[in-house]
């Protein structure tokens, strides 16, 4: 049976690994935050979608148009958006800023692999389905990736009181530092920006 994940790892750049080695949100059980693995159970049973049709349409095209350099495919462009956008509205986030962070995090390669395990979209690390009582699950998994990441970074927003550029540096495990925050933002700006 093949094993994208296996390949694909190898294919990441050393530097972009090396992001995720001190994240908190990747960090050993022992270190985690009770209040983040009640949200963490709290969302996985939660969800929301699109409240229009047509703005949701309008979105997802554009979206989709700006995402294509990723991936190829627009089924799969859009599947992974509808999800995207579901998710980050459950969680209160803008949903350009979630795509900015996959950017950053994995170039939007769903089977990206980090040289300390995370897993996804978003860099999820194994751990985290024992700590929210969902071992069988799958990381690679869009909504659960999805679903999970997004929860952490609200929690990263919760804490600093909203302030993105700390709460992104959490997320990145480089609180203090301005380097992972400054690549989302410029994401953010470049290619996710809301006309």
């Amino acid at each position: 049976m093949h094993n994208p994940c296996k390949k694909i790892s190898l294919l990441l750049p050393l530097s972009w690994l090396c992001l995720v080695v001190a994240n908190p949100a990747f960090a050993s059980p022992q270190q985690m935050d009770e209040a983040l693995r009640t949200r963490l159970v709290k969302a996985i049973n939660d969800s929301k979608s699109f409240n229009d049709k047509f703005l949701a349409e309008v979105w997802l095209t554009d979206m989709s148009l700006r995402m294509r350099r990723y991936i190829k495919n627009s089924d799969d462009r859009i599947r992974i958006l509808r999800v995207l956008h579901e998710e980050s509205a459950r969680a209160d986030i803008p949903p350009e800023m979630v795509l900015a962070v996959i950017e950053t995090e994995s170039a939007f390669n769903r089977y990206a692999i980090s040289s300390v395990g995370a897993r996804g979209l978003m860099q999820i690390m194994p751990f985290w389905l024992r700590e929210i009582g969902k071992p069988g699950e799958d990381l690679f998994d869009i909504r659960i990736n999805l679903r999970i990441g997004c929860t952490i970074l609200r929690y990263y927003l919760d804490k600093e009181k909203n302030d993105k550029r700390k709460a992104l540096a959490r997320y990145n495990g480089s609180v203090g530092k301005r380097k992972y925050s400054d690549k989302v933002f410029n994401a953010l700006s470049r290619r996710w920006y809301r006309q």
